[in-house]
């Protein structure tokens, strides 16, 4: 096999990009030069590495795992580019995923604590959900995710080769409620009082988990109000609007006029937060991200 730092880093930016023309935007090339070194590189390894499709391109198992190879390889030869020319280490950039509950947890005590023990690495935030995330990663377009899973905690997705996923931390799904509401003064609801409260909920897709609403009420559950943001959820939640899930290790922060429920008559519902990136050996940024997530969560 006999491949170029250029097709290399074609293939990542396709990976990023998802489309041959943006590819090419980003790169300063031509869209036909983005396809004719990605057809160089698929006859040159002896594989199909991308499915071109109406909504533009996807890497193939092949690909994928070519582009895992690829990253390292590039970072390498950066690396012995800044050595030979005697440049100073660059920042590198590490893309961090999250899903929504773990922004206003982990995000800045992590990035705190890295600006410190790490100076070097960058870090660029965006947030989704597990599923969306775990397809992120697939695809390129981020470095390393915070998601979460439930029992018997399987993979989040179903491809292969499956994600590299390090457990950080088991916490128990909680109801949020009005402080002046139903459940003033309480500590704990039982699961039959949640059929008829009004449920604040965050929309989602066909292919998504609908969040915000308690594991096996989601069929009957009445939803009143849709947010994805938890600051908007918790706040209809203190005015009274409807009552809502929360990770236990949001209750520290949420707003006044909030209280946080235990549920008894059911089964605790414990979600699993844990860092995923693509298998293989890691970089040490990412690695120094995931130890810094670890070690926030579990000090």
């Amino acid at each position: 096999m006999d491949v170029s730092s250029v097709s290399l880093r074609v293939l990542c930016q396709i990976a990023e990009s998802g489309s041959f023309t943006a590819a090419a935007a980003q790169l300063g090339y031509t869209q036909s030069a983005v396809s004719r070194q990605a057809i160089a590189l698929e006859r040159s390894v002896g594989a199909t590495l991308f499915e071109r499709r109406t909504d533009g391109v996807r890497l193939t198992p092949p690909g994928l795992t070519l582009l895992r190879h690829a990253r390292t390889i590039l970072e390498s030869v950066d690396a012995a580019e800044r050595d030979l020319t005697g440049e100073a280490p660059r920042t590198e950039l590490v893309r961090l995923g999250l899903v929504l509950s773990a922004g206003p947890v982990i995000l800045p005590a992590a990035l705190a604590r890295l600006a410190r023990t790490a100076p070097r690495i960058r870090v660029s935030t965006r947030e989704g959900t597990t599923p969306s995330l775990a397809r992120a990663l697939r695809t390129g377009s981020i470095d390393v995710a915070v998601l979460t899973s439930r029992p018997p905690h399987r993979p989040p997705d179903g491809e292969s080769p499956r994600l590299h996923i390090t457990p950080v931390q088991d916490v128990e799904l909680l109801v949020a409620a009005s402080a002046t509401g139903t459940f003033a003064g309480r500590t704990s609801v039982h699961v039959d009082e949640l059929v008829d409260v009004p449920w604040i909920a965050s929309p989602s897709a066909s292919a998504e988990p609908l969040l915000g609403v308690w594991p096996g009420l989601p069929g009957r559950a009445r939803i009143v109000h849709s947010a994805r943001d938890w600051l908007t959820k918790l706040h209809l939640v203190a005015g009274g609007f409807g009552v809502t899930t929360i990770p236990e290790g949001l209750s520290p922060l949420v707003p006044p006029g909030v209280i946080s429920l235990r549920v008894q008559g059911a089964p605790p519902e414990i979600r699993r937060v844990c860092v995923a990136r693509l298998p293989g050996t890691a970089t040490p940024a990412i690695t120094a991200v995931t130890q810094v997530i670890t070690s926030t969560v579990q000090p």
